[in-house]
């Protein structure tokens, strides 16, 4: 596969902080809020709130710090034999000729949500979208993360291929999960995504975790009056 680092887009988008939600933004006159909040709503909702509503901060855990540090060395590795390439012509190119590509930013502003693809496959056949993340287990939050990602790459082109969502342990090779972005996931998806939504204008309630197992090991505990 050609090795391509998309860099530029075509589409400018009217974009404006949220007055008041940390890490919102107001694009197309829409709340907007980053695809990774999928995995965090589907630990814990009230992290949400306790982070973004409230501003509450706190330090990064191990875990969090490693990750960010493996995904910065895999992206530079990348780059240093990758193309620049505009988007919507990697995209085009790619029914073609088959591309790759590492931290590919997606934006939806009819759904309001945006993110940064970990790496992205894209063949004549089909389209794989890949998030990287610690282990090999495909929990809920972390499945829906990537057909978020998975959303907003169909509505940003419109590509009739099969697209399909895909988990990887990080730091390997092993996909340890792969799905089809059928219509009926696109539906599941597009019903969470808009539940954020109601919790960002209020007329949903943030619901926090029932587990305690949560709990003990959240990184919010001192501060949260829900902590068991």
């Amino acid at each position: 596969m050609q090795q391509k680092n998309i860099n530029e887009y075509e589409k400018d988008y009217d974009i404006k902080d949220h007055p008041s939600i940390k890490g919102v933004k107001i694009i197309e006159g829409k709340n907007n809020f980053p695809i990774s909040w999928l995995n965090q709503q589907g630990y814990c909702e009230y992290q949400l709130y306790l982070e973004y509503m409230k501003g509450i901060e706190t330090r990064p855990t191990a875990a969090m710090t490693h990750g960010s540090q493996i995904h910065k060395q895999l992206e530079n590795i990348f780059n240093k034999d990758a193309t620049p390439a505009k988007f919507e012509d990697a995209v085009e190119a790619s029914k073609t000729e088959a591309s790759m590509s590492r931290e590919v930013t997606v934006v939806a502003p009819d759904y309001g949500i945006r993110g940064d693809i970990d790496e992205i496959w894209m063949t004549p056949d089909e389209i794989v979208i890949i998030d990287d993340k610690p282990g090999r287990t495909p929990y809920q939050s972390t499945m829906n993360q990537v057909r978020a990602y998975c959303l907003a790459f169909k509505d940003m082109t419109g590509d009739e291929r099969k697209i399909k969502a895909a988990l990887r342990e990080r730091g390997t090779d092993n996909l340890f999960w792969i799905e089809i972005f059928t219509p009926e996931v696109e539906k599941q998806i597009k019903f969470t995504i808009d539940r954020v939504q109601g919790l960002l204008d209020g007329t949903k309630p943030f619901v926090p975790t029932k587990n305690p197992k949560k709990c003990r090991s959240c990184r919010f505990k001192d501060t949260c009056e829900h902590a068991k």
